[in-house]
């Protein structure tokens, strides 16, 4: 199957699959869509951005045409992925498909969702926790429920909902289950062995690869130097950028910082309440501004196309996730931009990543290196004596440009070249 013209589908599917301007599958859709629109469950394996959400979709939306008592049920690990997870599929839906969807997250209004269950909603997208809630309420009923996706599963399990699934499996009548992760370690294995029938084994790309179009870089900071060099970055690159810190009131002080040298900036971080997390992925999606701030709560499920750097101002705590958060670019295809910022003391945790990506690579104390990315020295903002330039490396003191001179840490004499940041479109 190289395009979803060869396959069967409802005429609905197919006038939406036409409006959305989707004609070739993607490796990962043209593995599992056949196999489950056969009713075959699968343990499937994808690299970050290449179209699982269509790959298990179709799928879905095609046998509840063909059900139309039954119900499907998703599984995600963040409130951000379920939101654009059920916001695919919406798309894929069509008028002649009048099938009602219910959102399950926590975060938002309980009354909402009680009321999209009340109409009988069809497809069910939500976290485990939240789905479980519902449970116990007996506001959701899963007997009729006969198409189960678990996305993203290795995250979720991480996220310590394991319980949370077995309890929501063990609810389920005979259904077909559509299991997708980024890794497939023993919990996974344990999980599919109990609860999949038989399942089809697909892989696209290896386990913890990057996606290829993604090029990766290192840069050797201190962590004094590190704002210094992001805004070094920033000035360098163009088009929209996300970077990932390791806290959330980290994520709060940098895009503030950020905003207060006239970047277009905001943050996005777990204790944001969900009506503003929503306001700002949207505006973000919108190009409202064009440097986002994020936790590893964005790590996963962010699908923005016209993400193309990411910069990780702080390494990730897991490698697992190194993976995840530069795959938040070079989706669908296109080309991205990664890349981490090193201190001396996370080497330990670059070695471990590199490690899960690349078997065969030994660290520095084994006498030899191997790594993917390419690797430089920062550039520093300070010029001759000590003076601190803000601005692009480029174009510093040129047209455009901005420099604020201080000429000693103590007296702040101010020193006025050209005054305007080298602003890049939000």
């Amino acid at each position: 199957m190289d395009t979803f013209s060869s396959l069967k589908l409802d005429e609905s599917i197919n006038l939406s699959l036409k409006r959305l301007k989707f004609d070739s599958a993607t490796p990962i859709q043209a593995q599992a869509i056949p196999l489950a629109l056969k009713g075959q469950d699968i343990l499937g394996t994808a690299q970050t951005g290449t179209g699982k959400t269509i790959a298990f979709s179709i799928p879905l939306i095609t046998h509840l045409i063909k059900n139309p008592k039954n119900n499907a049920l998703i599984l995600t690990p963040t409130r951000e992925l379920a939101a654009q997870v059920l916001q695919s599929i919406r798309d894929l839906l069509d008028r002649k498909n009048p099938i009602s969807t219910a959102l399950l997250i926590g975060g938002d209004p309980m009354p909402k969702q009680l009321q999209q269950l009340k109409r009988k909603a069809r497809i069910v997208v939500g976290t485990p926790g939240r789905t479980m809630d519902h449970l116990q309420r007996k506001t959701l009923k899963l007997e009729t429920t006969t198409f189960l996706v678990l996305d993203e599963t290795d995250r979720m399990l991480d996220m310590g909902f394991s319980e949370d699934i077995n309890k929501i499996l063990s609810k389920l009548p005979k259904h077909q289950t559509l299991l997708f992760s980024a890794t497939i370690p023993k919990n996974i294995m344990s999980l599919a062995e109990k609860f999949l029938h038989q399942p089809a084994r697909i892989a696209v790309g290896g386990d913890n690869k990057p996606i290829e179009n993604v090029k990766q870089e290192t840069l050797q900071v201190t962590e004094s130097s590190k704002y210094d060099q992001l805004v070094l970055e920033l000035d360098k690159r163009k088009g929209s950028i996300i970077v990932f810190v390791k806290t959330k009131r980290g994520a709060e002080r940098l895009a503030k910082k950020l905003r207060g040298e006239d970047y277009s900036a905001d943050a996005i971080h777990g204790d944001l309440r969900q009506s503003k997390r929503d306001r700002v992925i949207l505006n973000y999606r919108k190009l409202k501004f064009r440097i986002l701030v994020a936790t590893d709560v964005a790590a996963r499920g962010l699908d923005i196309p016209h993400i193309e750097h990411v910069i990780n101002y702080d390494i990730t705590q897991s490698p697992e996730d190194y993976v995840h958060r530069i795959g938040r670019t070079a989706r669908a295809g296109a080309k991205g931009f990664a890349l981490t910022f090193l201190t001396n003391s996370d080497r330990g945790k670059w070695d471990a990543i590199q490690k899960l990506i690349n078997p065969n690579y030994k660290s520095q104390s084994g006498g030899s290196r191997s790594r993917p990315s390419k690797s430089y020295k920062g550039k520093s903002r300070k010029g001759p004596r000590g003076e601190a330039k803000f601005g692009s490396p480029k174009t510093s003191g040129g047209k455009g440009s901005k420099q604020f001179t201080f000429k000693s840490k103590t007296k702040k004499t101010f020193s006025k070249k050209k005054k305007t940041f080298s602003k890049k479109p939000a």
